[in-house]
């Protein structure tokens, strides 16, 4: 005999549900049955509105449900709150090391909290329900206490690296740096918390093997992720060769430092030997399609990205630091990442909308050691999903609904998104956070601090 309908917490209606499960299943009048942080169950609504009670039922046929999408790489301190400063002609080197890291290194504690903010609340407005820091926050502990109360999922970690000696602010030798890695690793490793620390370093020719081996290391003793930049531009297979007479990618793995736990960002800059041993190994690449093109990086030229996919390397997306790509809305990234290789090649074939997303759902949950928990709609999954709104000019007439997602929509149209079975975002505004304020201080502040930088405002039209 039936006791009746199970109770839960919340049931999510909408027109499609997009789940990206095994069998990549898209379902018509869908819903889901969600119950604390969890969803409990998937499919037509007419099915689950009979199994299920809910305290709260939200969605409705004008919505396209989707996995909440998941930034494999973003600086959420430094750029956002100086973003667009730098001007769009630099050249990668003077752009990282005369504008970038000037920027980053005269910025304050409750500077760094606005950023983060600011990008945490961009990321979670335009469906971004996940993501992984660059590891270059200068004040982690400030920035980790007032990120936490944002409700976004994220792993994070301190400027780390050992090499450059400017700027001053950055300086550390390398058992700093590795006792920076040590204790945020023993103060943040709580995986099961919206925000974690990974074993993070900043990558480039900016670490000696010493430190190289510390990351990898603390990634296993400490059962994380390690993430680094590598091979954007012609600087680092330089430097690696000048050094040790090897290209980057084959000096890390003869030390030790590859493996499945290891997300790499940009590999514009690799050889097809680097491209084995990324395959080998079993790493991760996380692609910043818009980097890229703002910095030149030559990847339609040289970017070997359909290779990666095709050898069976696990390719995500982010979107960088905003003042490189300038935007934090990954639907934008995953419109370029179809577009740039079917032009490049001149193959239609090449990333198809769905692979798109596929990048920005379910393969940057495997860069993030999450497959198990996010970047699909199934049952036993933490309830991270995106209600994109249909009554609106880009969406209409919906035919398609993943090339709409990729081709003709962005996360402007995203009405609510839900983090660990809490809405954080309702009607397109985020509930945790007072974003009248954000934006009056994100402006004072970045007035501020590129005034304090002492670098010059290039901008080219007169402001009078």
């Amino acid at each position: 005999m039936s006791d009746g309908p199970k109770k839960i917490d919340t049931l999510v209606d909408a027109w499609y549900v997009v789940t990206m499960n095994e069998t990549r299943d898209i379902i018509h009048r869908g819903s889901l049955a969600i119950d604390g942080d969890k969803i409990i169950d998937v499919g037509k609504t007419a099915d689950l509105e009979r199994r299920y009670d809910s305290k709260r039922r939200i969605g409705g046929d004008r919505f396209v449900a989707t996995p909440g999408m998941i930034n494999t790489h973003i600086h959420i301190t430094g750029e956002p709150i100086t973003r667009g400063y730098v001007p769009d002609d630099t050249p990668f080197v003077e752009n990282v090391f005369v504008w970038l890291c000037t920027l980053y290194s005269v910025q304050r504690p409750e500077e760094e909290i606005v950023s983060a903010k600011l990008a945490a609340v961009e990321m979670l407005r335009s469906g971004t329900t996940c993501f992984l820091e660059a590891g270059t926050i200068l004040h982690l502990d400030e920035v980790f206490a007032e990120l936490s109360q944002v409700g976004i999922r994220g792993r994070v970690g301190k400027w780390v690296w050992d090499l450059p000696p400017e700027p001053s602010v950055y300086r550390q030798s390398t058992d700093t740096a590795i006792e920076n890695l040590q204790r945020q690793l023993e103060k943040y490793n709580d995986q099961q918390a919206l925000l974690s620390a990974w074993s993070i370093v900043v990558g480039h020719t900016t670490c000696s093997d010493p430190l190289w081996r510390a990351a990898k290391t603390f990634s296993d003793e400490y059962n994380v992720g390690m993430s680094f930049h590598m091979s954007p531009a012609e600087m680092d297979p330089e430097g690696f060769a000048a050094e040790f007479g090897q290209r980057p990618i084959v000096h890390l793995a003869d030390i030790g430092v590859l493996d499945n736990k290891c997300a790499l960002t940009h590999c514009v800059r690799l050889n097809d030997e680097e491209i084995d041993i990324l395959a080998e190994t079993c790493s991760s690449v996380a692609h910043c399609p818009t980097t890229a093109l703002k910095v030149s990086y030559g990847i339609t030229q040289v970017g070997k990205f359909p290779e990666m996919v095709q050898k069976g390397i696990n390719v995500s997306l982010g979107t960088d630091g905003n003042n490189a790509s300038n935007y934090s809305d990954l639907m934008r990234a995953a419109y370029l990442v179809a577009g740039l290789f079917k032009d490049a090649r001149q193959d239609p074939q090449m990333f198809p909308a769905e692979k798109a997303f596929e990048m920005a759902t379910i393969d940057g949950s495997r860069t993030m050691l999450m497959e198990d928990q996010i970047g699909s709609l199934e049952p036993g999954k933490k309830a991270d999903l995106v209600l994109h709104d249909t009554d609106r000019p880009e969406w209409r007439p919906l035919l398609n609904v993943m090339n709409q997602l990729v081709w003709s929509a962005d996360g402007r149209g995203v009405h609510s998104v839900m983090v660990d079975g809490k809405l954080v975002v309702e009607n397109g505004i985020c509930t945790s956070v007072d974003e009248h304020k954000l934006w009056a201080d994100a402006q004072q502040m970045g007035e501020a601090i590129t005034a304090r930088s002492g670098l010059p405002d290039k901008a080219k039209y007169p402001t009078i």
